[in-house]
């Protein structure tokens, strides 16, 4: 530094006056800038007390997650020495910390909570269709209208996409609804085969059925799925939990409201879950729902001939 400043001053030209005093100077000042630079980042000053952690809970109760105290951990036994040693730090380093710290709080406050994926699942499987009636009518649903719109399909044999694939395997298929001739097709019989209270009798619509005393309908497959708040759709979206249905959507950002609703449906109404709900009120897709004694003697029957033909046609 001496140096560099008394060849900085031999250099200059005589009109900065006398160099030795102008070299001193400048040594002086570099000197003092020198050691305010040890002092406030080399020279440890500040104590820093280890006797208690600072823990700081606020966030983990916003997002609701549980994280043990230190005295759960292993910092429980306080400690303010480090090998018989005090912990001291330069000042300017505790300014950068609490800097850094203040920035890194305010960047973990700012990140919105997660969406715990394990309870959300578990919430989901756990969702039932709680009213037996309105188990009976998705049953009632699936007989009248998705296995008749199934055996449309197996026997017209369109072709599909890979979506509309995937779609066609529940009951509130789009494309049994969006395309003519099925779900909408009234007169084909895609319509409720029992009087329906929640859709009074439509002369236009019901035409050649009979009008019962209690005023109820024969809706299309269509009216019956997705009419308003009254269609099988909207209650059974009821059956969810308004929260569930928040959270799903929070994390499934990439997917419509309504695609995560019918996601959340197609489970609710799946025969797996009929099955553990209401036992044999809806047995899977295609099923005979509530089998009777000659259902049975049928499926014998059919068994023992079965097992005679396969003899005669290949005789051990």
């Amino acid at each position: 530094m001496v140096i560099s400043e008394w060849l900085r001053a031999r250099g200059e030209g005589a009109d900065e006056g006398n160099k030795g005093v102008l070299s001193l100077a400048r040594v002086e000042n570099r000197f003092y800038t020198a050691i305010l630079v040890i002092i406030l980042a080399c020279m440890p000053l500040v104590n820093v007390s280890i006797d208690t952690i600072q823990f700081d809970r606020s966030r983990s109760e916003q997002c609701q997650y549980s994280i043990p105290n230190p005295t759960d951990t292993g910092w429980e036994t306080s400690f303010s020495t480090l090998n018989g040693k005090s912990a001291t730090v330069p000042v300017w380093w505790l300014f950068v910390h609490a800097m850094s710290k203040a920035a890194t709080a305010a960047s973990v406050a700012a990140i919105p909570c997660g969406v715990d994926l394990q309870q959300v699942r578990m919430e989901v499987n756990k969702a039932r269709i709680k009213d037996p009636l309105l188990a009976q009518e998705v049953a009632d649903f699936t007989n009248d209208c998705y296995a008749r719109a199934r055996a449309k399909l197996f026997m017209t044999q369109p072709t599909l996409s890979n979506d509309q694939l995937n779609d066609v395997n529940w009951i509130g298929s789009h494309f049994f609804l969006q395309t003519s001739g099925y779900y909408s097709d009234g007169f084909s019989g895609f319509r409720s085969h029992t009087p329906r209270t929640r859709w009074p009798y439509d002369a236009t619509r019901d035409a050649g059925l009979p009008q019962t005393t209690g005023g109820g309908g024969f809706p299309i497959c269509t009216q019956w799925w997705s009419d308003g708040t009254v269609g099988l759709r909207a209650r059974l979206l009821e059956q969810v939990s308004p929260d569930l249905l928040s959270k799903l959507a929070q994390w499934a950002k990439f997917m419509t409201p309504n695609e995560v609703n019918d996601s959340v449906i197609r489970d609710l109404v799946s025969p797996r879950k009929q099955k553990l709900t209401q036992g044999q009120v809806y047995t899977d897709y295609g099923g005979q729902v509530g089998g009777s004694v000659a259902n049975d003697v049928t499926r014998l029957t059919a068994t023992v001939g079965q097992a005679f033909g396969s003899v005669a046609m290949y005789p051990a």
